[in-house]
C-alpha cells in the first residue's frame, strides 16, 4: 500500500539545493506565492500543505496531534522526493514545524528560517479551546476573524482567506492540538543549524518579543523585523521576506566567492578585492553572487565540463586575457594540457585557425610559466 503523504507543489531545478517551505494554520501553500518563484531561481523549492488544508488529505493526523507528528509527515515527503538534507524555513505553524526538526533531526537541516513564528504559543488553553470550539461549530467564525489576525487593517489576501474556511475542521483542530503542546524553549539552545528569524512588527499572534526570544538562545542566529507585517508576512510583504531569505540561504555572494576562490585561486581573487572601488563593488558582487553562486555551483555540470565550456565561449569572442585566467582555472579543475590542447583544437573547428591561434598561444604561456 503506498504511504499517503502531504500535498506539495515543486519549483525550480531538480539539481539545485533543496528548500522547504512550510505555511502557517488555516492557509495553504498559496501563502509563498510571491516568494516561491523568486528563490527557485537558485533552489529547488517544495511547499507542502498541513493536513486538511490546500491538497493534503486530513486524515494524516487526528486528536491529539503534536508538531513532532506534523515534522515527521514532512520528513517522509522529503524522504519521497529522494531529499536528505534540506534548507528550511516556515511561518507560524510551519515555523515550529522548523524548530522541531532542527532539535530533534538536526542532520537533515542545513539552515532554517522561522518566520512569525514561536517556540511556545501562548500556552495550551486557547488551543484547546479553539479546537473543542471548531470541532463543535466549524471554522466560519474564524473566516470572519482571518484579516485582523493575519494582516494589518485595510490589507487582505481573498485566496489565503478562502483557504481558512476550505480547510477540513477536524485536522485544523488536530493541528491547533499540535500548538497547545508545543514548548520548545528549554530546547533552543540545541539548534546548531544556521539560523534566521524574522519577525512582523504588527504580528498580534506572535510578536517580535517571541522571535527575538528564538533569535537569543540561538547561537549565531540572526533577526530581522519587518515593519509593517503583521502575521503572514510572505504575503503581506514578500519583498522584504525575499530579501531576508536571499542573504541568509547561503548561495549568493556568500557561496560564489568560496567557489569562485577554489576556481580562481585566491591569489587572483585577492587582487581583484584589493582592486575593488565603490564603483565596481555591485558589479563585483554581481559576479560572485549569479556567476560563481549560482552557475558555477549548478551540479549539472561538472566543474571539468564548465573549464571547456568556459574555454571554448571566451576563445569564440577573442576574450584573451580571460583565457589566461580560465587555463588555470581548468587546471585547478583538473583539465590535463592535454585535454586543454583538445579543447583548442577543437575550437580551431568552429571557432576559427586565427582565434585558435591566438588561444593556443595564451595557453602555452600559461602552461610554460606554471611548469606543465
Amino acid at each position: 500500500m503506498t504511504e499517503k503523504l502531504l500535498n506539495f507543489r515543486a519549483e525550480g531545478p531538480a539539481s539545485a539545493p533543496p528548500l522547504l517551505l512550510g505555511p502557517s494554520l488555516g492557509t495553504s501553500y498559496a501563502l509563498w506565492d510571491k516568494v516561491a518563484p523568486e528563490l527557485s531561481i537558485t533552489h529547488r523549492v517544495i511547499r507542502w500543505d498541513l493536513p486538511g488544508h490546500g491538497g493534503s488529505a486530513p486524515d494524516l493526523i487526528g486528536p491529539g496531534a503534536t508538531v513532532g507528528d506534523l515534522a515527521d509527515l514532512v520528513l517522509a515527503l522529503a524522504d519521497s522526493l529522494g531529499i536528505g538534507q534540506f534548507a528550511y524555513a516556515g511561518v507560524s505553524l510551519g515555523g515550529a514545524v522548523g524548530l522541531h526538526l532542527a532539535v530533534e533531526h538536526p542532520e537533515r537541516v542545513s539552515s532554517l528560517a522561522v518566520i512569525c513564528s514561536s517556540a511556545h504559543f501562548n500556552g495550551s488553553k486557547p488551543w484547546e479551546e479553539r479546537a473543542a470550539r471548531v470541532r463543535s461549530e466549524g471554522l466560519d467564525w474564524l473566516v470572519e476573524s482571518a484579516n485582523s489576525r493575519w494582516f494589518t487593517p485595510g490589507f487582505t489576501v481573498p485566496e489565503l482567506v478562502a483557504d481558512q474556511g476550505a480547510a477540513d475542521p477536524a485536522a485544523y483542530a488536530a493541528c491547533c492540538d499540535a500548538l497547545a503542546a508545543f514548548d520548545l524553549r528549554s530546547r533552543l539552545s540545541e539548534i546548531g543549524a544556521r539560523t534566521l528569524v524574522i519577525a512582523g512588527r504588527e504580528d498580534p499572534a506572535t510578536p517580535p518579543a517571541h522571535l527575538r526570544e528564538i533569535a537569543d538562545a540561538v547561537a549565531g542566529a540572526a533577526l530581522v523585523e519587518i515593519p509593517g507585517a503583521s502575521h503572514l508576512a510572505p504575503a503581506q510583504c514578500p519583498s522584504a521576506v525575499l530579501s531576508a531569505l536571499r542573504a541568509h540561504l547561503g548561495g549568493g555572494a556568500r557561496l560564489g566567492m568560496a567557489v569562485r576562490r577554489e576556481v580562481l585561486g585566491d591569489e587572483h581573487v585577492d587582487r581583484a578585492q584589493a582592486r575593488q572601488t565603490p564603483f565596481t563593488a555591485r558589479y563585483q558582487d554581481f559576479i560572485s553572487r549569479y556567476a560563481w553562486g549560482e552557475i558555477w555551483t549548478d551540479t549539472t555540470l561538472s566543474r571539468r565540463e564548465r573549464s571547456m565550456v568556459t574555454l571554448t565561449a571566451l576563445i569564440a569572442h577573442g576574450h584573451y586575457d580571460e583565457l589566461a585566467m580560465h587555463v588555470r582555472a581548468a587546471r585547478r579543475n583538473g583539465l590535463t594540457a592535454e585535454e586543454i590542447g583538445a579543447v583548442l583544437l577543437q575550437s580551431a573547428v568552429y571557432c576559427g585557425v586565427p582565434a585558435a591561434n591566438s588561444a593556443f598561444a595564451v595557453a602555452q604561456r600559461v602552461l610554460e610559466e606554471d611548469g606543465d
